[in-house]
């Protein structure tokens, strides 16, 4: 298969050597407010000096806060991941979630940061009648198609599968959305990225059911480690399983959690915890991000960036023992393994 080896980006393929320093998970171009709460644009928060605090601690609350869709911003906040030593941004905005696959590409060649759209779909809350009543081939077919051919009527390719939509408890087009995943992954060679329900319990049983759809775990991303479980103990005994845990909630350090009761940690307790799994035998199996997905965590909007991990976090990370090596492993060498179709 001539794909082997390479990485499928928003403007074609490339080498896996070639994309540097990756974020394994953001938001570029995005509508994550659910349909019944999208307000029209006039209506929308305007983000100031005066509530940027009050709107980063509740931004449920603040219409408009969840919604990026100006290519023009989001081509500023690329660029200043780009001058900070950024190569690579894999882009989770997928199914139900307003994709932008024509703007990404414009960011992208705007930029020269490379850019990797997820396929697939996100939790049933935001899907339409019509998706949901697709069966496990229908969905595995679409998926296909859009790692393939081109996505969400593009000829724009995606180049990994998800992040996956799932609830808690599991609901029966999540646990098909699942299954189409391994299927897609076995027909493309794309590795597969999955967003727990907010259970404990919710990444092993969706790592059972794509091990039994035939999934490889090697190649399966569990996302947000830090809102899913309150031990580094339960973490390591999913990467045990043979799957890449996910710390993608840096920049976040708040003890107020807008979507349940979790005790986030902080950006050094993350450091910590993939310390563990380094010493205990785990560097290749996981990863790190930020997982933008709200306008006040943007530099434009007074919050962190993109650039948050190189500019702030590696520095963070050497303090605390880290060698350039292991900083390699986390943000160069395991995301091009894992975006390389095998």
């Amino acid at each position: 298969m001539a794909r082997t080896g390479m990485v499928q980006t928003v403007t074609g393929l490339v080498p896996a050597s070639g994309l540097g320093q990756t974020l394994m998970h953001e938001h570029i171009l995005f509508e994550l407010t659910p349909e019944a709460r999208r307000v029209r644009p006039e209506e929308e928060v305007v983000i100031t000096l005066e509530n940027v605090f009050d709107v980063t601690w509740r931004p449920n609350d603040f219409p408009g806060n969840h919604r990026m869709q100006d290519v023009s911003v989001a081509t500023r906040e690329v660029e200043r991941f780009r001058n900070a030593g950024g190569g690579t941004i894999v882009e989770m905005t997928i199914g139900g979630l307003s994709p932008d696959p024509e703007g990404l590409r414009k960011v992208s060649l705007a930029t020269g940061v490379h850019i990797i759209l997820g396929a697939g779909f996100y939790t049933e809350a935001y899907q339409d009648q019509t998706t949901l009543a697709l069966s496990v081939e229908e969905l595995t077919e679409i998926m296909t198609a859009q790692v393939l051919e081109g996505a969400w009527g593009t000829d724009v390719r995606c180049g990994i599968i998800g992040e996956i939509g799932c609830s808690w408890p599991l609901t029966p087009f999540e646990r098909r959305s699942l299954q189409a995943a391994a299927k897609t992954q076995q027909r493309t060679g794309a590795s597969i990225t999955v967003h727990p329900g907010r259970h404990p319990d919710a990444p092993f049983e969706i790592l059972d059911i794509l091990e039994a759809a035939g999934a490889d775990l090697s190649r399966v991303i569990i996302d947000h480690m830090e809102r899913t479980f309150t031990s580094d103990d339960q973490v390591v005994a999913l990467a045990r399983r043979g799957c890449v845990v996910e710390y993608d909630f840096f920049g976040i350090e708040q003890s107020q959690y807008w979507l349940g009761i979790a005790d986030l940690p902080t950006d050094w307790m993350r450091i910590y915890a993939i310390r563990r799994l380094f010493e205990e035998g785990l560097s290749d199996n996981v990863v790190a991000s930020h997982d933008i997905c709200t306008r006040s965590r943007l530099q434009t909007y007074g919050g962190h960036g993109y650039s948050h991990m190189l500019r702030n976090v590696i520095p963070l990370m050497k303090d605390r023992g880290f060698a350039d090596s292991e900083i390699h492993k986390l943000l160069v060498a395991t995301p091009a393994r894992l975006l390389a179709f095998v």
